[in-house]
C-alpha cells in the first residue's frame, strides 16, 4: 500500500454579472503610444472574439472581494468532500492582486486570502495552516502540487486549495486587452489515501523562464496619457506569450506525461488554462503533434466563450463544471486519466497527470 494524493471535492462560484462584448462598443480603445486605434470598436470586437472566443465573461458583484468568490468556492469543495474543515491541514490560495475593492485601487493583502477564507469558514484548529501563493495564472495548479508535496511527504492528510481572482478591478479601460479578463473563483480538497493502484496525481511538472520572459505580463500605466500616472494596471504583450507558451507547454505537459507512464491514448480530458481559444487549440495541436498522434475529438473542454480569462481560477472551475455535466458532451469517468495545464506571468508553466 502506498500513500497516493486523491482530489475528493470541487467548487467554483462564477459571478452573477455578466459582461458582454457588446458592452465594450462605447470604450475609447488606444494604442500603447496614447494614439486612437485605426479602427471603429465593431470591428475591433470582431477580431478579438475571432481570436480569444471570449462572447462574454463574469465580473464579481460590486459588494464582493477575491477572498469572497474563494471562500464561496471553498466552501462547495468542503461540502462535495464530505469532510470536517476543522481536519484541514492546509488551505494554499492562489491570487495575483489580492482583495481590491470595487471603489479602491489598492490591492490588500494583509491578513493573507487564505487566513480570510479560514476565518469565514470559522476553523478553530490552529494547526491548520492558511498561507497565499503568487504564481501567476498556473497559481491553482501549484497549490495541488503543494499540497501533493505535503502529503507525500507525510506532513499532511488534507489539504484545501484556492484559486481566486477579481481581475476587473485592475483593468485598464482603454487597453483592449484588458477585454480578455474576468473574476471567478475555483477551489479542491486533495485528500491522502493508501492503495496498491496508481489513482490521483501520477506526476506533475513546474518550470520558471526569467531571462527574456520576466516581464511578458506586468502592471504598467494606462494607455490614456492622461490618466493618474500613479495607477497601474494589469498589461501584456500578448505575441510575446502566445510564442513562448506555444515553444514550451506543450513540451512540458509532454514531460509530465512521460513521468507518469501513462499513454498518451490513455489521456481522456485535458484541462487547460483559459487564456484564449486560438492558442489553447494551437498548444494541444502541437501536444499531440509531438506524439504523432491525431488529436482526439472533444479532449479539450472550453468555457472561455462564456467566463473569460479568471486567471486561476480557469482550470479549477473547468474542471468543477465537467464533473458536475455542466458543458455539453464533456464529461469524466471513474479511472479516467485527465491532464491540467497552465502558462502565466512568470512566466511560469505546470502541468500535473491525474487518474480520476
Amino acid at each position: 500500500m502506498k500513500i497516493q494524493s486523491i482530489i475528493t471535492g470541487v467548487g467554483s462560484y462564477i459571478p452573477r454579472v455578466i459582461k458582454k462584448n457588446s458592452d465594450f462598443l462605447t470604450n475609447k480603445f488606444l494604442n500603447e503610444d496614447g494614439s486612437l486605434m485605426e479602427y471603429e470598436n465593431e470591428v475591433v470586437i470582431e477580431k478579438f472574439q475571432a481570436i480569444t472566443g471570449i462572447e462574454e465573461r463574469r465580473y464579481a458583484e460590486l459588494d464582493l472581494t477575491s477572498s469572497d468568490l474563494a471562500y464561496f468556492a471553498a466552501k462547495k469543495a468542503i461540502e462535495d468532500a464530505n469532510i470536517d474543515p476543522e481536519q484541514l491541514d492546509y488551505i494554499i490560495l492562489a491570487h495575483n492582486f489580492g482583495d481590491v475593492k470595487s471603489s479602491s485601487i489598492q490591492s490588500d493583502i494583509l491578513p493573507s486570502l487564505a487566513s480570510r477564507v479560514k476565518h469565514n469558514l470559522k476553523i478553530k484548529n490552529p494547526n491548520c495552516v492558511a498561507y497565499d501563493i503568487l504564481f501567476g495564472c498556473p497559481g491553482w495548479i501549484q497549490g495541488v502540487i503543494q499540497a501533493e508535496a505535503y502529503i507525500k511527504s507525510g506532513i499532511a492528510k488534507k489539504c484545501l486549495v484556492i484559486g481566486t481572482e477579481t481581475l476587473s478591478r485592475v483593468l485598464d479601460p482603454f487597453d483592449r486587452d484588458s477585454m480578455i479578463y474576468s473574476d471567478g473563483a475555483g477551489a479542491c480538497v486533495v485528500e491522502a489515501i493508501e492503495s496498491d493502484v496508481s489513482l490521483g496525481i501520477l506526476s506533475h511538472i513546474a518550470q520558471t523562464d526569467t531571462i527574456d520572459e520576466c516581464n511578458y505580463l506586468f502592471f504598467g500605466k494606462s494607455f490614456n496619457k492622461n490618466e493618474n500616472n500613479d495607477t497601474r494596471y494589469i498589461k501584456m504583450y500578448g505575441r510575446k506569450i502566445y510564442e513562448y507558451a506555444l515553444n514550451n507547454v506543450p513540451t512540458a505537459m509532454k514531460s509530465a506525461l512521460d513521468k507518469s507512464g501513462v499513454d498518451i491514448l490513455d489521456v481522456k480530458k485535458v484541462f487547460i488554462h483559459q487564456a484564449n481559444e486560438k492558442m489553447d487549440e494551437a498548444i494541444i495541436k502541437r501536444f499531440y503533434r509531438l506524439y504523432k498522434t491525431k488529436l482526439p475529438e472533444g479532449i479539450m473542454p472550453m468555457s472561455i466563450h462564456k467566463l473569460g480569462n479568471s486567471s486561476v481560477a480557469t482550470v479549477p472551475t473547468l474542471f468543477d463544471l465537467v464533473k458536475r455535466g455542466k458543458i455539453e458532451n464533456q464529461e469524466i469517468n471513474k479511472g479516467d486519466v485527465v491532464i491540467f495545464a497552465s502558462v502565466g506571468a512568470g512566466m511560469n508553466i505546470n502541468a500535473i497527470v491525474y487518474r480520476y
